[in-house]
């Protein structure tokens, strides 16, 4: 994960025992009352089309590619990828050991301290703590942070992506924009990256939620930017006019591979050319209105050329895309995508040349990049920071 994942704070005490209902990267299990979401949704099962089913079962003892019952009562796979059917043959592909110039220093100094500090005392989770992200000391030191919204789990399963998948079945906590606000006041943001998880399930994909969570926050926190990394609402480009129209400084949509590659890295709903119209349409919409910056993010490492790369690019910036990440593709189980290839950190200074040389304002590139890291230096256009110091001159240490 990128940045400081928080998640809203301000639960009320009726809800503090289920701070412990966390899975296993960090994400929030919201607290219902059982009895009643389970009539609402559906009754608990002890299997799915032959899947075990772990009703309710605490995040340390679900395995990946388990199916379980969320306390909403609606079941999910863990991790988002259905495990191998047959025994032991995960075992034939592991993952594997990574290059030495993927290592990253233990995080450490005031403002990761104060951040740690804040976290406990109000007790945050966090993905970043959770999923042990090695940017996590750079970008606590910088008051960065990611808010994920709408839930633990995705409606999609796209074959990169450890989020876990299942069918909400409309389900949204209400309280969410307010808990947010006070979560950017709490950490004291200066700027703040929103994302979520795919909403299918909701006839807007959640547009309505993500624009009231925008707003929330800007009017406890004016002084804070704020950055939405958002579904593609499947293409419904009215929908996303309600988030772009919300007071947003960045709008974000991850495009995630080159256009050969988007079937199967990304889920079937998803394409190339959507997320493209996606990116277009938000830039298009909003200078009648007074600019609006669009960004997205390019994995790579999952079998992709350098002639694809570069369409790529091309493509981006012919969509309006102002700025773009660059980051190693890195497999989270066994379950899903294997990584075709480590690029080496010079590559990624050529890429990033490439990038600027075709008209992006920035383009933040590194292994250990992710979409949102060190999202509040996007125009200080030094590579967020990295050839001084950063993640690209720490991997020319240990290549």
């Amino acid at each position: 994960m990128d940045g400081f994942t928080a998640f809203p704070a301000g639960i009320p005490e009726s809800r503090a025992a289920s701070q412990s209902a966390w899975n296993g990267v960090g994400r929030w299990a919201r607290s219902i009352p059982q009895r009643a979401s389970r009539s609402r949704y559906n009754a608990p099962m002890s299997e799915f089309k032959g899947i075990p089913v772990a009703a309710e079962a605490p995040p340390a003892t679900r395995t990946s590619g388990q199916k379980y019952v969320t306390p909403q009562g609606f079941t999910a796979i863990r991790d988002g990828i259905k495990a191998t059917a047959a025994p032991g043959a995960a075992a034939l592909t592991p993952i594997g050991r990574k290059p030495s110039w993927l290592r990253a220093p233990m995080p450490a100094g005031q403002g990761f301290d104060a951040v740690r500090q804040t976290v406990r005392e109000h007790r945050l989770a966090t993905v970043c703590e959770e999923a042990k992200c090695p940017n996590i000391g750079e970008c606590w030191n910088a008051g960065t942070a990611t808010i994920m919204l709408m839930g633990e789990v995705c409606t999609r399963a796209c074959r990169f992506c450890a989020v876990d998948t299942g069918n909400p079945r409309g389900w949204l906590d209400h309280e969410e924009p307010a808990n947010s606000a006070r979560t950017v006041q709490l950490m004291r943001l200066k700027y703040v990256v929103l994302t979520s998880v795919n909403r299918d399930d909701l006839p807007d994909g959640g547009a309505a939620h993500f624009a009231a969570c925008i707003r929330e926050i800007k009017q406890l926190n004016p002084g804070t930017a704020v950055e939405a990394l958002t579904p593609d609402f499947q293409g419904v480009l009215r929908d996303v006019e309600t988030v772009v129209d919300s007071g947003l400084d960045v709008f974000a949509q991850n495009v995630e591979t080159v256009r050969r590659l988007t079937h199967p890295v990304r889920d079937a709903r998803a394409s190339y050319d959507q997320t493209l119209a996606v990116l277009a349409h938000a830039k298009q919409h909003r200078r009648a209105q007074g600019d609006v910056l669009v960004k997205t993010s390019l994995m790579l490492g999952l079998g992709e050329t350098d002639e694809e790369i570069v369409a790529t690019l091309q493509d981006l910036r012919g969509a309006g895309v102002d700025l773009l990440t660059l980051g190693q593709y890195l497999r989270p189980t066994v379950n899903h995508l294997a990584v075709e290839r480590f690029v080496r950190p010079e590559e990624f200074e050529r890429y990033r040349s490439i990038a600027l040389e075709l008209g992006f304002l920035e383009c933040v590139a590194g292994p250990l990049v992710r979409s949102s890291y060190r999202a509040e230096q996007a125009l200080a256009r030094n590579n967020a920071g990295l050839g001084e110091g950063g993640i690209a001159q720490r991997s020319r240490d240990h290549a």
